[in-house]
């Protein structure tokens, strides 16, 4: 126990009053502010409201050195907390829209599609037309459908090795297949034509004092090739005409020259219009004349192997020659259209 503890009963000196004679404690000396001591921390006022304390009722603040003024208490205003103050009404900020690159495209949800809702994309094709037009539309999708089967087995047939069915509707084939859709195949045959065939003709010419005279062999396929050479553009007749015509005649001819059923005849009609129209152009009959009779012929020269292969073939051209035919009106009026 203290022996200066003012509460104690114990006596201070020999002639000290008792504790119970004292007279009362004064207050206790109000310790000195020292700058060592933390300063309180002053409550912080409202971000959201300013304090409505006044500066002046605070009092004085401490000097820091450390005066012997008596420290300011805080005043109740200061120590009560800051009442909280309503807030203002949220308002909604926009929705930022999105941006989208160049090459990016914007994705929509099952909501949000630009359509409309899921399930009512709009028709487009064939689904937008009417019933009317809709069937229609079918109806010439059939037609073509079939019309290129039929083509297709048709063609099938005619390059087909002879069977039954070509036997019975060989005709049937050949009207359909000729002259628009003939196939030749001889480029991919094991063995290609190896020979250069040059068509040439002569006539028999009425001058006009009424003799007759025949003409020398005019080399119509070498006209051709003079006409193709250096020509970026040649035309079909200068390329296929007449090399056409005189396939088409030998395969309707046997070895003597004579027609085979009744194509041959045809065969023979058409080179002969062909020959007369081209006499005509290099003007054969010549001033007041007329071609009464033609006769044509093929000289045909073996390609020469090349230098690599062993194979030996001739060189010598060979000819076939065609008889005499009559030149009628009606092979002037054909050549003239």
């Amino acid at each position: 126990m203290d022996a200066y503890d003012t509460g104690s009963e114990a006596r201070h000196g020999p002639d000290g009053p008792r504790a119970s004679e004292a007279p009362a404690d004064p207050a206790p000396p109000r310790p000195r502010p020292s700058s060592a001591d933390p300063a309180p921390a002053r409550p912080q006022p409202s971000l959201d409201q300013p304090s409505t304390a006044d500066p002046a009722a605070t009092g004085p603040q401490p000097s820091p050195a450390g005066s012997a003024a008596p420290r300011p208490q805080p005043s109740p205003a200061d120590l009560a907390p800051p009442r909280p103050q309503p807030s203002p009404a949220v308002t909604a900020a926009p929705r930022p829209q999105p941006s989208y690159g160049p090459y990016e495209q914007p994705s929509y949800g099952p909501y949000d599609s630009p359509s409309g809702p899921v399930g009512a994309d709009p028709r487009s094709g064939v689904a937008a037309l009417s019933l009317r037009y809709q069937i229609g539309a079918a109806l010439a999708l059939a037609v073509v459908a079939v019309t290129v089967c039929v083509h297709l087995g048709v063609t099938f047939l005619h390059v087909a090795p002879a069977n039954a069915v070509t036997k019975q509707h060989g005709r049937a084939i050949d009207d359909w297949i000729y002259p628009e859709f003939e196939q030749n195949w001889k480029l991919f045959a094991p063995n290609p034509l190896q020979q250069n065939i040059a068509v040439q003709v002569r006539a028999q010419v009425l001058t006009g004092d009424g003799t007759l005279r025949t003409t020398g062999w005019y080399d119509l396929s070498a006209e051709d090739g003079r006409a193709i050479d250096g020509n970026l553009l040649p035309s079909h007749t200068q390329q296929n005409e007449l090399r056409r015509a005189w396939d088409f005649f030998t395969a309707t001819h046997g070895p003597d020259n004579r027609p085979v059923g009744l194509r041959g005849a045809l065969s023979e009609t058409y080179l002969r219009r062909i020959v007369l129209m081209r006499l005509d152009r290099d003007g054969a009959a010549g001033p007041g004349g007329s071609v009464e009779r033609v006769q044509v012929r093929s000289v045909s020269t073996n390609v020469r192997p090349p230098d690599w292969s062993q194979e030996q073939v001739s060189d010598k051209p060979t000819h076939r020659e065609l008889p005499w035919w009559p030149v009628t009106s009606a092979d002037h009026g054909g050549g003239a259209r």
